[in-house]
């Protein structure tokens, strides 16, 4: 029996994108599995782990987590998964974590999610919450009843800190500055025809485009799960 090599993917897009929803439909129709860097540091903290106290001396800081503590975090993690098809979602965020995967394993495929910042802006600017329950609301699609109030309790909406528009503008900014050199890094090293990978630039106006060569993701390829 032929052995199909594993699938390895990355999903890149700014806050707001829609990242998490086109994971999960990626995971689901294709089989992978998901590794988000934001949902396994949100464990280790909650845990207490060696790598989670280290994280968290940062973040009390209000400073980025470095380099080497994500990609160890991250890594270690694929670990566990080296036998599956996977997705990983928020790494790397930075060309010295590309490096650091690249060293470890192929990419195959890079998905990034291109939407324009001002339709991100207004998608976040939107969105209004209720506390208690942690119902949300969007005043563009899915207003409330009546305008600042939770339609069951009546209580007050409130937006969150992140959904702010000055604060928006700002979480965009850094996402670009810090982001785009590894939209380029994938850019570049996947231009070679003898290479088995794949960019995918996926537009909220336009169909997928693609450079490189490899299969289409509107039909679900043939790997050994």
């Amino acid at each position: 029996m032929v052995v199909r090599p594993l699938l390895r993917a990355v999903i890149m897009g700014p806050p707001g994108s829609g990242k998490g929803t086109v994971s999960s439909r990626i995971v689901k129709h294709f089989a992978l599995k998901h590794l988000s860097s934001g949902d396994l540091l949100r464990d280790n903290l909650q845990r207490r782990t060696e790598v989670g106290v280290i994280a968290k001396t940062y973040i009390d800081q209000g400073q980025l987590i470095p380099d080497d503590i994500m990609t160890r975090l991250m890594l270690n993690e694929l670990k566990n998964l080296h036998q599956y098809h996977w997705l990983l979602d928020g790494f790397p965020r930075t060309v010295p974590q590309a490096e650091a995967l690249d060293e470890t394993c192929q990419i195959d495929t890079v998905i990034n999610l291109d939407v324009p910042f001002e339709t991100i802006k207004q998608r976040l600017t939107a969105r209004w919450i209720h506390p208690g329950s942690g119902r949300v609301y969007n005043l563009e699609f899915n207003p409330p009843k009546d305008v600042g109030l939770d339609d069951i309790t009546r209580e007050p909406l409130v937006q969150r800190d992140d959904d702010k528009p000055e604060t928006v503008t700002k979480r965009l900014k850094a996402y670009e500055a810090q982001t785009k050199p590894v939209l380029d890094y994938y850019g570049c090293s996947f231009v070679s025809p003898l290479e088995k990978k794949v960019y995918w630039n996926l537009s909220l106006e336009q169909k997928p485009t693609r450079s490189g060569q490899r299969c289409m993701l509107s039909s679900k390829p043939n790997y050994q799960k």
